[in-house]
């Protein structure tokens, strides 16, 4: 086997007091596709720097075999200094590469008409950025979140030029579909510690579920033994003294191993304030088209959204759809068209460039405005408290915005968002910075919460589980709607072609040592999604407890002296029977689709 070009061994890294990194392990072979998971602020980001020679470790050594060339994509890349976008993409070069593809690259992602980068939007900066990286093909790229603020067709034309690309990849990512299209192994970031999966990204999640049952087990053993032990400890056995000071020596030793042991990581505790029930039309938008001078951005589009719909909002960046949001929840006027909006909507929006943050703010006053207190659905709570149930320490309650990480000041986003009644929650690009474990658990109270939802994001995997339909640009203002999920909606559009089909990057002839026979991974089997699934799941019960209803309204409405001895009851009764009888009809219709879907989804 040949030797690993890239070689971190027993790495050790403390910080801020606290050990990050404990005899953690990387090894990087010639086309390698390794993902690097783990929870924010497990050390992910820290060990690709240490891998790129920018830090260094407190102990531990780092192998690079010579003449391997490296590349490393940050979070947050740094352009300036350079008078053009072309001058920073060549400044990437080394003698012997090829500078037009470097040019070719800066055409694809469209770049090429931007002069100064000072002037790049997030998006640009960060094509700018992996055009640099990738321009030189090096045996190594390190790329730390590459599709973080890329829109739908440049995050699928990534994955293609990546699959390509001779280079070993080491990936940091919250996008589930990306890791699971480009991964063939696995490193799990836990306790300081790295554990190695030799199955790509799609294998982990069971993988790690079967792992922390396990650790779980061995802690409770541990706890067990050190409890006898303590008690023999207690009884003065003085006997065979010898042994027995082996024996406390033993019970020391398991003790500072309890102490060491950091436990599980918690979970965020989500929990959406909720307002008084919307009308059962949220939104109408009926032949609505809006310019910004000369450009179209919403061509003669209409759209009904009912109280209870996950509508998902796609497409590339400039396509217009913020100010398709915006006109859906009437914060704009349309040139041509009308909206008419619900009934009693309580809107909380949450905007993708974290604006209504103030970086001089704590995270205390962040989230209560100067109080030490927050009401959560009635309840009041201690700012503490709730501050735990988004995984922040206490310390933490003092620590200014300005210095928090990308992944912390989107938690303080969703907690401030969900702090707050609302029936309409409006989410702009929610997944940027979470780490998959908070995903799931946002998925899941999206799931479960009775408002109404319109979603932006560029998350395949996140909109597959989480939205009932989906609204994407078609190009030239035009938008169009589609039942389902992401992948439904390309399964219903003509050959399942993408949102718009990214040109394809003509590339050099791969050098001697290229990489061959890595093959895109099988198509994923269509399922239902997310939200099908849990409504398939839990309509039954929910049909169940309205057909008791309309039996115990049917037997009030029986008595015949009920109207002339309690009109008012009558009437109320009669009411709630009839709403209870429409949303019976709804239930059912709504399950018979949900299984018809299913059964046709499981045949084909």
């Amino acid at each position: 086997m040949a030797p690993p070009l890239l070689l971190l061994r027993d790495i050790h890294l403390t910080f801020g007091g606290m050990p990050l990194l404990e005899g953690a392990e990387l090894s990087v072979s010639a086309g390698e596709r390794i993902c690097l998971v783990g929870r924010n602020g497990s050390g992910k980001s820290t060990l690709m720097k240490i891998a790129n020679g920018e830090i260094e470790a407190d102990s531990g050594e780092r192998f690079l075999q010579p003449g391997t060339t490296l590349r490393y994509l940050p979070q947050e890349p740094d352009v300036s200094g350079y008078k053009t976008v072309s001058e920073y993409v060549q400044a990437g070069l080394e003698a012997g590469d090829n500078p037009k593809f470097a040019t070719m690259l800066i055409d694809r992602l469209e770049l090429s008409d931007i002069g100064d980068p000072a002037s790049l939007s997030g998006g640009e900066v960060r094509r700018a950025a992996l055009a640099r990286a990738i321009a030189p093909q090096p045996d190594i790229l390190l790329l730390d979140e590459p599709t973080n603020h890329l829109d739908l067709p440049i995050i699928e034309w990534l994955e293609k030029e990546l699959i390509a690309i001779r280079s070993a990849l080491v990936l940091i990512s919250h996008d589930r579909r990306f890791l699971e299209n480009l991964s063939r192994t696995t490193l799990w970031i836990n306790q300081g510690r790295i554990h190695r999966i030799k199955q790509g990204f799609s294998n982990f999640e069971p993988w790690r579920e079967k792992f922390l049952k396990t650790e779980a087990l061995e802690r409770h053993k541990l706890n067990r033994k050190i409890t006898a032990e303590t008690e023999w400890l207690h009884k003065g056995v003085t006997a065979r003294r010898k042994r027995n000071m082996g024996r406390l020596r033993a019970l020391l030793d398991l003790r500072a191993k309890r102490r060491s042991d950091r436990g599980t990581t918690g979970v965020v505790n989500m929990l959406a304030s909720e307002a008084d029930i919307s009308g059962k039309r949220v939104c109408i938008a009926k032949e609505i088209s809006k310019s910004y001078g000369d450009r179209l951005v919403v061509d003669n589009f209409s759209t009904l959204i009912a109280r209870g719909d996950r509508v998902g909002i796609v497409g590339p960046n400039g396509a217009g759809k913020t100010t398709l949001l915006r006109l859906l929840v009437g914060e704009i006027e349309p040139d041509a068209g009308h909206i008419r909006l619900g009934k009693n909507l309580e809107l909380e929006n949450l905007d993708q460039q974290r604006k209504t943050l103030d970086p001089t703010d704590t995270l205390a006053r962040a989230l209560t405005g100067g109080s030490d207190k927050i009401t959560i659905n009635g309840e009041v709570r201690h700012v503490i408290g709730y501050m735990k149930d988004f995984l922040f320490t206490p310390n933490q309650a003092r620590t200014p915005i300005a210095v928090m990480s990308g992944g912390e000041r989107g938690r303080i986003m969703l907690a401030r968002a969900f702090a707050k009644p609302s029936n309409l929650l409006v989410l702009d690009e929610p997944t940027n910075d979470l780490d998959l474990e908070t995903l799931d658990l946002l998925q899941e109270l999206l799931a479960e919460y009775q408002g109404t939802v319109l979603l932006v994001s560029h998350d395949r995997d996140f909109l597959d589980r989480v939205v009932t339909s989906v609204i994407a640009s078609e190009g030239d203002g035009k938008w169009k709607e589609y039942a389902g999920g992401y992948s439904d909606m390309l399964a219903q559009r003509k050959h399942g072609r993408d949102i718009i089909q990214p040109k394809e990057t003509q590339r050099p002839k791969k050098q001697a040592g290229s990489v061959v026979g890595f093959q895109p991974p099988k198509t994923h089997r269509k399922k239902l999604t997310f939200n099908d699934q849990h409504l398939l799941e839990t309509l039954p019960s929910r049909i169940e407890k309205l057909q008791a209803e309309i039996a115990i309204h049917r037997d009030t409405l029986a008595d015949p002296d009920l109207f002339s001895t309690n009109p008012e009851k009558f009437k109320t009764t009669a009411e709630a029977l009839k709403k209870s009888e429409v949303d019976l009809l709804s239930a059912e219709e709504k399950w018979l689709e949900l299984e018809i879907k299913r059964e046709a989804l499981e045949l084909g």
